[in-house]
């Protein structure tokens, strides 16, 4: 039996998770363009993505660019901008987007879709990232756990792209119940992003700390009360106890927080503890923790000296 053909691809935001998996797409054969920084860009096209995976390491052959005019062939847009970047990349990215093409939100957060579609008109879908991966040089990224996905139900296109992702050895399935797996996910990335960047370390050490153990068992029970108010439908189970396994399996992860205030980078941090703040505040549910570790966050993004 032929096997389908692989749709043109292209990856708005070359940073970690948009080379890793336009990486293994391009690596299982689809046409794949990387659309990111001008450094990354240039090594890139010169020496192909060099992909260090827990399975594979070595180069890539993929094609790069730093313009959106790059996307407009393609028929599966990826983005993944970081959160603060969406609504200024997806005004960007609307008029070079093909007509019947898809755009998948490969980010943090829970509300991408919808500010992607309140600023340019698309209607993205959204997906859940589960992957620990960093740029360790121009053109290299590493990965070091997991590497999944999950898209949520918008019909053939989202079957179509699950067996797309599939077929490039990307673990991926079609969600009826999106924002009840983004919420986990942000449960999961409140719980860890934030402590990872202020203790300058990894899962593990955090999940092994009987200390920091305790602010994320806070953290997770104030994100999953602010879920529950919002009316969002999470499994009905301590969410808690998950949220600790996470720091086992992933335990070399440097979270994406501490790699973007390491290099000076503004951070996604008012999409992740801040935006379960603002919704604690709307909803009249309490969220001290989630508010310090934003608090403390965003102290250290400001600029000037200590």
């Amino acid at each position: 039996m032929e096997e389908a053909r692989w749709p043109t691809i292209a990856v708005m935001g070359a940073g970690a998770v948009g080379c890793y998996f336009g990486g293994m797409l391009a690596r299982a054969g689809a046409p794949v363009t990387l659309i990111g920084r001008r450094e990354h860009v240039e090594a890139i096209t010169r020496n192909g993505l060099f992909l260090e995976s827990l399975h594979y390491r070595g180069q890539v052959a993929v094609a790069a660019a730093t313009g959106l005019e790059a996307a407009s062939q393609a028929e599966v847009v990826l983005l993944s901008v970081k959160t603060p970047d969406t609504e200024e990349a997806a005004r960007s990215l609307a008029p070079h987007l093909a007509s019947g093409a898809v755009v998948v939100s490969l980010q943090n957060g829970v509300d991408n879709a919808e500010r992607i579609r309140s600023s340019a008109g698309i209607d993205a879908i959204p997906a859940v990232v589960y992957v620990g991966a960093e740029m360790t040089a121009p053109g290299c990224v590493k990965h070091t756990a997991r590497g999944d996905l999950v898209i949520g139900d918008w019909g053939d296109w989202s079957e179509r792209l699950a067996a797309v992702f599939e077929r490039a050895g990307v673990p991926c399935r079609v969600s009826t119940n999106i924002a009840g797996d983004l919420w986990t996910k942000l449960i999961i990335n409140c719980a860890y992003n934030a402590m990872s960047a202020l203790g300058r370390t990894r899962y593990g050490r955090i999940t092994r700390n009987p200390w920091t153990r305790e602010v994320m068992r806070q953290v997770v029970e104030e994100t999953v009360a602010v879920a529950r108010a919002a009316g969002v439908r999470l499994p009905e189970v301590d969410l808690v106890e998950p949220a600790w396994k996470v720091g086992e399996v992933m335990s070399g992860t440097l979270s994406s927080t501490a790699q973007d205030m390491a290099r000076g980078k503004r951070t996604e941090i008012d999409s992740l503890n801040g935006y379960v703040a603002r919704r604690g505040a709307e909803l009249g549910v309490a969220t001290p923790v989630n508010q310090t570790l934003h608090a403390l966050v965003k102290l250290l993004e400001e600029p000037g000296p200590s």
